[in-house]
């Protein structure tokens, strides 16, 4: 907190409750990010400068506290009100162009000392803390000067980088749903050698070359009786039910149709005797 003990040093006869010295706090805060305090009070004044130190009477009303900032180089005016509200302060944050506001609020018994407002080394408890909330809580990151918004991505690429380590070294962890991102691996086709053996079983039609098996029995090298399953089979499959080429598995006994009556479609005689 290098340079906030000179601050509280000027501002030590202003500070008179603990919630002066809360104030104290992210006025430094806001300075260390690139701001400057050009005054109190919601309204522009004639005597409006920019400083780092706070105006002499900001600390006149306990319950309501009202400061003006601009960045080092730009002329966007940030009002800062902080509000007393039992044992907390409620921090607004409001860009006058853009009408955005963040607000923070702070219990004060966590962070400043009652009994210590003249002692800067134990005044305030848990510093860092603080200062982290008020950094990534109250000031708005559009409004944050690009210094800081480049360390801080920095950081947040710097973690996200170490969490995927963790994840990619851990055995057991789950794999992530999204691909990754980079130079896919390039896994040759099913047609391409050496899979080129077995890529007929993916085509059944044999539009490659292929016959739908490793081994198929109607181009096995072996005479054929001239049966040609896309021309049908007579009361089994009509005709065309086999496309041309493609692989058929028989699934009966393939014969002509005996002439007559089928003489399984008549019951012998006595069928119904159970004594027979």
């Amino acid at each position: 907190m290098a340079g906030l003990e000179v601050l509280y040093a000027c501002a030590s006869g202003s500070i008179s409750c603990p919630q002066d010295a809360l104030v104290c706090f992210v006025h430094w805060e806001m300075i260390k990010s690139g701001y400057r305090c050009i005054g109190s009070g919601d309204e522009p004044r004639s005597t409006d400068k920019k400083s780092e130190l706070l105006p002499v009477d900001w600390s006149s009303n306990k319950e309501l506290y009202s400061l003006r900032y601009k960045p080092m180089d730009s002329e966007t005016q940030l009002l800062l009100k902080a509000i007393a509200v039992d044992s907390t302060l409620i921090f607004n944050l409001m860009n006058s162009s853009s009408q955005q506001v963040t607000d923070l609020t702070v219990n004060i018994s966590d962070h400043v000392d009652a009994g210590q407002l003249r002692t800067f080394d134990s005044v305030f408890k848990d510093g860092d803390s603080l200062s982290e909330k008020v950094k990534t809580q109250l000031l708005p990151s559009q409004d944050r000067p690009k210094g800081q918004t480049a360390e801080r991505r920095s950081r947040s690429e710097e973690e996200e980088e170490r969490r995927r380590r963790r994840e990619d070294s851990d055995p057991l962890g789950i794999p992530h749903r999204h691909p990754r991102q980079g130079t896919q691996p390039h896994w040759p086709g099913p047609m391409i050698p050496p899979f080129a053996a077995g890529g007929a079983d993916l085509d059944p039609f044999g539009t490659r070359g292929g016959g739908g098996m490793i081994v198929d029995p109607l181009r096995s090298g072996y005479p054929r009786s001239g049966f040609d399953p896309s021309s049908g089979i007579p009361d089994i499959l009509p005709p065309g039910a086999v496309p041309p080429g493609a692989r058929f598995d028989p699934f009966g006994p393939i014969r002509q149709r005996r002439p007559g009556p089928d003489p399984d479609h008549m019951p012998p005689p006595g069928y119904d005797d159970m004594f027979m």
